[in-house]
């Protein structure tokens, strides 16, 4: 870390930008061993998941595992988007649980769709080269947003599994 005239201590930005795309990377795609055990990400998660599973709805306030997968990319989306403007821009969040029961085909758009946009997050880190407050904490937010949402899917996967 360097020191400043004034006391204070940063990171470069390219350590923080490796940091933040292996620790995605691992909530999504591939384990590194920070916070999943391997085959846990979410890709290889809502890869062993049917349409009818993704489609069971789980409870009276939290939609079904598709929801889940909508509310992950609207929030992606929205992070994004609030970058772009350098501002915090509202959104309807009611909207992204608005899913249904979902076909083979509408539960495989799903998951395109997230990976679409998370491929599109991941260009956006990797050249990015304003890291304000705002841009960290959005960051830290990914991360545990995807975190979350990822641990209530599996969770609903072993219920769903269990019953059956």
């Amino acid at each position: 870390m360097d020191s400043t005239s004034t006391g204070t201590q940063t990171i470069a930005i390219a350590d923080f930008r490796t940091a933040l795309l292996t620790t995605l990377d691992e909530a999504f795609d591939n384990v590194h061993g920070y916070f999943l055990d391997k085959g846990d990400s979410l890709f290889e998660t809502l890869a062993g998941i049917s349409a009818e599973e993704a489609s069971l709805p789980l409870g009276p306030r939290s939609g079904n595992i598709a929801a889940k997968v909508n509310h992950i990319r609207f929030y992606l989306d929205a992070i994004a988007a609030n970058a772009a403007a350098g501002e915090y821009i509202r959104v309807d969040w009611e909207s992204s649980w608005a899913v249904g029961p979902v076909s083979d085909a509408e539960w495989q758009d799903l998951i395109d769709r997230l990976r679409t946009t998370y491929n599109g997050l991941k260009g956006f880190i990797a050249t990015n080269e304003t890291w304000n407050e705002m841009m960290v904490g959005g960051a830290f937010g990914i991360v545990a947003h995807t975190a979350y949402h990822l641990g209530e899917i599996r969770q609903a996967l072993a219920a769903i599994e269990s019953a059956g």
